[in-house]
Formats: C-alpha cells, sequence, structure tokens
C-alpha cells in the first residue's frame, strides 16, 4: 500500500498584500521634516542700495564679513576690532558672542546682521552666515556682495 503524503501548501499571496498595504500606509502617514528657509524680501527699487555704505550700519549692527579665502571676520558695535573664524562653527560662536555682549552692555540685543561677501566667497560659506544670524534669532539679515578684494 503506497501512501501518498499530502503536503499543505500555505498561499502567501494574501501576506504579500497585507505586507504591500502596510507599506503603503507608513509611508503616506510619515512625518517628514521641514527644511529652515529664510524669507527673502522683495528688492526695494526706491532707494539705490549703492549709496549705503557698510559704515551706515556699523553702530546697531553685526557684520560678518566672508573674504576670497573663505574666512570670517565679524565686527560688534561693542568690539573694538574685528575677530577673525576660520570656520563656519567659529563664526557661529564669535556671532552668539557678539550678541551676547550687545545685550548685556546695552540692555537690548542687536537685532540686525550684515553678511558682506566678496565675490569671490564660495556660496556654501555666505549661506551659513546667513543661517547664523537665523540661528541666533536676528530679526533682520541683509548681504551685500563686493566686487573687489578690498575686503
Amino acid at each position: 500500500m503506497a501512501t501518498s503524503l499530502k503536503s499543505d501548501d500555505i498561499d502567501l499571496t494574501p501576506m504579500v498584500d497585507v505586507t504591500f498595504l502596510l507599506l503603503i500606509f507608513f509611508v503616506m502617514t510619515a512625518a517628514f521634516s521641514l527644511q529652515k528657509s529664510i524669507e527673502v524680501p522683495p528688492t526695494q527699487e526706491d532707494e539705490p542700495a549703492a549709496n549705503q555704505t557698510i559704515d551706515d550700519f556699523a553702530e546697531e549692527t553685526i557684520i560678518v564679513r566672508v573674504d576670497a579665502d573663505n574666512f570670517f571676520w565679524i565686527s560688534s558695535p561693542t568690539w573694538s576690532e574685528e575677530k577673525e573664524a576660520p570656520s563656519s562653527f567659529d563664526m557661529l560662536i564669535k556671532v552668539r558672542e557678539a550678541v551676547d555682549e550687545s545685550s548685556a552692555q546695552t540692555g537690548a540685543a542687536v537685532n540686525r546682521l550684515l553678511v558682506v561677501a566678496s565675490e569671490q566667497a564660495t556660496h556654501e560659506k555666505v549661506v551659513a552666515a546667513l543661517d547664523a544670524g537665523s540661528a541666533v534669532g536676528m530679526e533682520e539679515v541683509q548681504l551685500a556682495t563686493v566686487e573687489d578684494d578690498t575686503l
């Protein structure tokens, strides 16, 4: 007597379907992180920017210069001279120091940052300087570029 063994096959098709449905559900309901952005106001055509000099901003503004060698130079109304920062991290620390010292000396924090970038400065360094302004809570961040290398 030969007995045939009947194997019990399990159909995995419904399990694969459920797996794909769960995958689609988790992808669609996942929370995606939003990127930080800085609102850039439109250019004002009423007043040409060429009439303003950096000295006009110096009394109430923290100025971050990015030279052609991608070094940062930070000046504050409370400092007697500029401070050099070779990296983006050092620049952020010095901008925070400038804000803290100005709020300690004057009682009100400086809420304005001017980034003056050389034409040869890399985009990465200029954006790092702009981001530093928003990271320390500056209300107004402005960008100026200079063509010559007299920074």
